[in-house]
């Protein structure tokens, strides 16, 4: 399981899927199931076959995050070192070619590859914390060895 921290931007953002599930989502695929069922034998009934499935992947989620929200841990402060990198930073790193990019340190629930928000319990996250701006790292990541420079840390998007 990852770490419990969440943005609270994060946390929001998945209170809002399980209300959409919930309220609207779920009550939408249970109205079509009802009204597939009603047309007869299921065993051929390609619509109904269909909600089913979409009705235990909505049950699913809701589920998990029945049992993810309250374990959550909303980080909503900046860290009292603001120079080095902790959870919820920005981190701009650049690599040996002087290649730049910027990374968000977030929880496992919000990461997002093409936002460059990557997990905190994420390789290169954990060679980044605590580190201050200046400061070189090598991380091992999938892709192999990467030397990286931080070259600025910041809490405000």
């Amino acid at each position: 399981m990852s770490s419990p921290y969440i943005t609270t931007e994060g946390y929001q953002r998945l209170k809002d899927e399980h209300h959409q599930l919930w309220k609207v989502r779920r009550p939408e695929v249970v109205k079509a199931l009802s009204a597939a069922a009603a047309e007869g034998d299921r065993s051929e009934n390609a619509e109904y076959i269909y909600r089913k499935k979409e009705l235990r992947e909505i049950d699913r989620k809701l589920r998990y995050l029945q049992t993810r929200l309250p374990e959550l841990r909303v980080v909503d402060q900046a860290p009292s070192d603001p120079g080095r990198v902790f959870f919820g930073a920005w981190v701009e790193v650049e690599d040996e070619t002087g290649a730049s990019r910027t990374y968000r340190i977030v929880g496992g629930d919000e990461t997002d590859a093409r936002r460059g928000w990557i997990s905190v319990d994420s390789p290169l996250a954990r060679v980044l914390l605590k580190k201050p701006a200046g400061e070189a790292v090598t991380a091992q990541l999938p892709g192999g060895e990467a030397h990286l420079t931080i070259v600025s840390v910041r809490y405000q998007e």
